[in-house]
């Protein structure tokens, strides 16, 4: 990608995502992402009512009079996004493609969270660890995820997402909000968000595209797998093959809707072809709920 075609793609999406961060996301962001704990903020002299146990016994002896600790909610958290860049990323019908999609929503999280004085960091995955852009804040540090993500170009073309999980654990020991931002096309890793969630505040955004969902009949068609390169010619105008696809999805569609509920894990369902403010909206309200 030439370097002018990036700096306007890069404008581009910062127009938008940063207006909706502001002008839409900021409050929901705030109140769905609460600090855990409580910091000290100053002391006062005590007054009937105050918890005998914030008494501050040091500067009750100097004062000669009670003096109570003040605590205010810890604000700043730290954000890290585990960015899907698989290949399978490769792939939509309708509106835009599901990377493109990915790279919108990790640029509307980041601006929310820099909004709120929040540090963010980026996981690239495939089916290995691309890359580990660590948690800064910052608008230039945001425009440079944002960069990454367009021009980044993986090695990997699978999908491992218990790996991602695993070196999320590794790099980042205090308690954090993760987004995984990803299709979900894999398999064996809901014991690795199961511990990841313990540790962790982990959001799942599911990112789909409509025919990944409905099967058309349009005759002799020759699909192939973005991951694996394997292709097969499939005649869709089979009302039985239809049948077994569409009871394969809903099959998955349980399977993930059960490892996301098993795990304590909110989920958004997002597709390419809509607009990903309600669906995020929506998270956001139920998780101040």
């Amino acid at each position: 990608m030439e370097a002018s075609e990036l700096l306007k793609k890069v404008r581009a999406i910062e127009i938008k995502t940063r207006g909706l961060s502001s002008h839409i996301f900021s409050g929901e962001y705030h109140s769905a992402f609460k600090g855990r704990g409580m910091a000290f903020s100053e002391v006062r002299e005590y007054v009937p009512g105050d918890e005998i146990r914030n008494i501050d016994w040091n500067v009750t002896a100097r004062m000669g009079h009670p003096f109570v600790k003040v605590f205010e909610e810890e604000r700043e958290l730290t954000v890290i996004i585990l960015a899907d860049v698989s290949a399978s990323g490769d792939f939509g019908t309708r509106k835009q493609l599901k990377r493109s999609l990915i790279t919108e929503l990790t640029a509307t999280l980041a601006f929310s969270a820099i909004q709120n004085h929040d540090k963010i960091g980026v996981i690239f995955f495939s089916d290995r660890i691309e890359k580990f852009i660590p948690p800064k804040k910052g608008k230039s540090h945001i425009l440079r995820i944002v960069r990454e993500l367009l021009q980044f170009k993986p090695e990997g073309k699978g999908t491992n997402i218990k790996s991602a999980l695993e070196y999320l654990n590794n790099v980042q020991k205090k308690h954090c909000i993760c987004f995984v931002i990803s299709d979900f096309l894999d398999e064996n890793f809901e014991n690795a968000l199961r511990i990841t969630s313990k540790r962790h505040d982990v959001v799942a955004l599911r990112v789909y595209d409509q025919h990944e969902k409905i099967f058309p009949a349009i005759g002799l068609i020759k699909i192939e797998d973005n991951e694996t390169g394997k292709s097969l010619w499939v005649n869709t105008s089979g009302k039985a093959l239809r049948s077994r696809f569409m009871k394969n999805i809903q099959q998955r569609d349980e399977q993930l809707k059960s490892i996301f509920s098993k795990s304590g894990v909110d989920v958004a369902q997002i597709a390419t072809d809509e607009d990903y403010v309600k669906p995020l909206m929506n998270l956001f309200k139920r998780r101040a709920r």
